[in-house]
């Protein structure tokens, strides 16, 4: 499972809002709706994301293995 929870702490330690992703960042209203979601977004998203907030993977988002997964 993929936890966009590291974006929203991104976002709040840079004082970055919703409409900081969609204004300048060119973030779809929809797909802003699907981070907070937690549903699938593409890879184009997670570039701009991490090119907006000048960050890394690890700071948009985690990966929590399935506990059914071996």
């Amino acid at each position: 499972m993929i936890s966009y929870d590291p974006l929203w702490k991104t976002m709040e330690r840079l004082g970055a809002t919703t409409y900081t992703l969609q204004v300048k960042g060119g973030i779809s209203s929809s797909t802003i709706r699907r981070l907070k979601a937690g549903q699938s977004v593409s890879t184009n998203t997670i570039d701009a994301l991490c090119k907006l907030l000048e960050c890394g993977l690890n700071e948009v988002l985690d990966f929590i293995p399935d506990e059914t997964t071996p």
